[in-house]
């Protein structure tokens, strides 16, 4: 089976009403562009977008979709735009997303990435046309023993910082509503836990490949500040591929409704300064990375998952290592550089990733 084909993304996707919250964040906006692309009807729910620049303004992705600028922590928006849009599907992305922000700002963290979460649930228990919701978590939502295997979906939640945690909070947010309300069956219920994604378009501070794209942009050395850390890095396009796959089959089978972790092979579980290593490798013209350690706020050392039943599920595999992964990365970001159509780019690249020619025009 592997990674599903966009003619199958097409076959099932075309027509249907679907609703992403979060859709001007990163991962949000190349998950709208896909399911553009698959002919779905998309709604987005978010705030503007967190980053200038940003991947939804650079790909010009607002006048593509139905986009409505909201906050999930406002129920009764939340409700109206339910009522109006009737989805069918829900993938829920808005999510106060950076670890070290959430030092900085916890109370924020909290009410965004867990009433948020109340929030939406509530609106898909009301909306009776919706009958597939994925709630899009992490891979830190694991209590972290800082051991060499990888956490399976059957460990204990227990996020560290209040971004880990909240996140944690919004995996057991789930849960509830799952088992008090949708039993019945008339939605299907999935959260998927995904490692560290990167990709073009990902302008976010406090994350290593926009820091290393900065730098390299300007011309200056990257500063590396936790370069011992191992994280499971892989490229965006692939926990998509695995989001779209499981909303898609738990509608088709509510059984396949549960708990996914998302993560690339273990090969791909590489140091923050190996990354970056190869990262200046790809994008040449000499560009060099020094270690400076800040003494910053706790971050886990190291982190993996165990991604067996997700393969074992729904044979999936992923289709980039993390060497094509920041191939991919520098070659979008180098297009952004140079001033390139950044939609036809962002088209270029999902065509590629799922096998298909790019002769879509949306």
């Amino acid at each position: 089976m592997g990674t599903i084909s966009f003619e199958e993304l097409k076959e099932f996707y075309q027509g249907k009403s679907v609703l992403v919250t979060g859709h001007t964040g990163f991962k949000g906006s190349w998950l709208c562009r896909i399911l553009t692309l698959a002919g779905a009807r998309v709604t987005g729910y978010a705030l503007k977008p967190p980053t200038s620049p940003s991947l939804f303004q650079a790909a010009g992705l607002e006048e593509t979709m139905d986009s409505v600028t909201g906050d999930v922590r406002d129920l009764e928006s939340l409700k109206q735009t339910f009522q109006r849009v009737q989805p069918e599907i829900v993938f829920h992305l808005a999510a106060q997303p950076i670890v070290r922000d959430s030092y900085r700002n916890p109370v924020y963290t909290y009410e965004t990435n867990v009433m948020g979460t109340v929030n939406v649930l509530e609106c898909v228990r009301l909306t009776h046309s919706v009958k597939s919701f994925l709630n899009v978590t992490t891979d830190k939502v694991y209590e972290n023993r800082e051991w060499e295997y990888g956490y399976r979906e059957c460990d204990p939640l227990d996020g560290y910082d209040p971004y880990s945690n909240s996140k944690s909070c919004s995996e057991l947010v789930t849960h509830s509503y799952q088992k008090s309300f949708f039993q019945d069956g008339r939605c299907a219920i999935s959260t998927s836990r995904a490692g560290n994604v990167i990709g073009g378009g990902d302008f976010a501070n406090d994350r290593i490949i926009p820091d290393c794209v900065r730098a390299a942009s300007r011309r200056e050395t990257i500063i590396v500040r936790n370069p011992h850390s191992t994280r499971p890095y892989q490229h965006v396009l692939e926990p998509l591929a695995v989001y779209l796959t499981i909303a898609m089959r738990q509608m088709e089978d509510p059984r396949f409704g549960g708990y996914y972790n998302v993560g690339p092979d273990d090969c791909d579980c590489v140091t923050t300064g190996e990354l970056t290593d190869r990262f200046c490798r790809i994008w040449g013209e000499g560009l060099e990375w020094v270690n400076q350690y800040d003494g910053g706020p706790h971050e886990a050392n190291f982190l993996k998952l165990d991604c067996s039943k997700i393969k074992k599920v729904f044979g999936w595999t992923p289709r980039y290592h993390v060497q094509k992964a920041i191939e991919k990365t520098v070659e979008w970001s180098k297009a952004y550089l140079a001033g390139e159509d950044m939609r036809a780019a962002t088209d270029r690249q999902i065509m590629e990733f799922f096998g298909e020619r790019n002769d879509t025009d949306v």
